[in-house]
């Protein structure tokens, strides 16, 4: 009888006692607001900023309430007004061009190569179309960002990074998030850290901060942000900034204190799941995973392969398939939405031409989430299960 998991694809690991302690904690006291502190007290909310800030080696950072206010925070702060256009990954999820409709922007959308990342021939073609690209390193793969700083440099174009699925992963020598004037992150129960929802936004640029903690609702307390800069920065944006709320609480900056703490060791945890499940995968018939470059260091908590050139009926039978044998997998291909995958032309919202290539890629992507409550050997049955069935449908398309 063919194995089936048993696992779910849901399920996160429990918070640290250490952070449900001092949630208990910050209960008990009553003061949840981030400027509720008492007499000599800094709070859980500014601590965590200083403590992410110096994690990604950023002289600023302001937590908020999500990672999608994060992004439209960076991209108020930079100057994006009504009618702007901004470049942005065909391949992301819906939050990426949601922020940049949320400012009233318009996402152009750039193509994806077979690596996953931004195409950069494409990026370059359409760099005088805009002055912002708001960069996705979508599902964790970050491009030459070498090259890709190059051509931004170059056309004068200012670049946000969000790093929803990049939290803790490295381009060289360098933190993602930290080429780019501003980098936007996810606490959101499916990144690599969990408050159930959250943001953190980081810079070095001392006016772009000051106008995105005057943006998230600081009014004039932006001194009691120790990763915030000099009162000086906030002289004249202080009159000129509006107030759009979306401020963390204490409550989650207290459960999330003690997971940044350990975020290496769980770094780690999961590039062994994702290797586990890579190894298991390597030259399965019609499949093709996704390499990467010797220069990014990643964070495993997805995985993603193409079927490369399989029809739409073939693709969903794979996953129907898989999904019989307990193993949950999401393709970005499909016409419609479903759950959290969608695709650029779903977005009506945002003008699109259709990209020959990208397309192509993106009927073939499939994708699955590796929690951290899987053990290896979760890892590598799921693994077996995707190559029997993967197999089985591809010898299938050939008889």
């Amino acid at each position: 009888m063919s194995e089936k998991f048993q696992g779910s694809f849901t399920q996160q690991e429990p918070i640290p006692d250490a952070g449900i302690e001092a949630a208990l904690q910050i209960l008990k006291s009553g003061r949840l607001h981030r400027y509720n502190i008492a007499e000599g007290e800094h709070g859980e909310t500014a601590l965590l900023e200083q403590e992410f800030a110096a994690s990604v080696d950023a002289k600023y950072c302001l937590a908020v309430a999500s990672g999608g206010y994060a992004m439209a925070t960076a991209l108020r702060a930079v100057g994006v007004k009504a009618g702007d256009k901004v470049l942005s990954n065909a391949f992301t999820l819906a939050p990426v061009p949601g922020s940049i409709a949320a400012v009233g922007g318009v996402p152009v959308f750039v193509g994806v190569t077979r690596d996953l990342t931004i195409d950069l021939d494409d990026l370059a073609a359409k760099a005088d179309l805009a002055d912002v690209l708001m960069l996705s390193h979508m599902r964790g793969h970050i491009c030459d960002m070498d090259s890709l700083m190059a051509i931004c440099d170059a056309a004068g174009i200012t670049v946000i990074e969000d790093c929803a699925h990049t939290m803790g992963a490295k381009w060289g020598d360098t933190f993602s998030g930290r080429h780019g004037v501003m980098g936007c992150y996810s606490c959101q129960t499916y990144k690599h850290v969990n408050s159930g929802e959250g943001g953190l936004l980081v810079s070095d640029d001392d006016e772009l901060m000051a106008r995105a903690i005057m943006l998230s609702g600081s009014y004039m307390l932006f001194e009691r942000h120790l990763a915030g800069p000099p009162k000086e920065a906030f002289a004249n944006i202080k009159y000129e900034t509006p107030n759009i709320s979306g401020r963390m609480d204490h409550l989650r900056a207290a459960i999330l204190r003690p997971q940044l703490a350990d975020l290496d060791t769980q770094v780690t945890r999961w590039n062994e799941r994702y290797v586990a499940v890579e190894d298991g995968l390597q030259d399965t018939p019609g499949l093709t995973v996704v390499k990467r470059h010797e220069k990014e260091s990643y964070v495993g908590s997805s995985i993603q392969f193409l079927l490369e050139g399989w029809s739409d009926a073939a693709v969903n039978d794979a996953i129907a398939r898989c999904g019989a044998r307990g193993v949950e997998l999401k393709w970005f291909g499909g016409a419609e939405p479903v759950a959290f995958t969608s695709r650029y032309d779903s977005w009506r919202y945002a003008p699109s031409e259709p990209m020959l290539a990208t397309d192509d890629i993106l009927r073939g992507i499939v994708d699955m989430r590796l929690p951290l409550t899987f053990s290896i050997e979760d890892c590598q049955q799921i693994a077996r299960i995707i190559r029997a069935e993967v197999s089985a449908v591809y010898k299938g398309q050939d008889s």
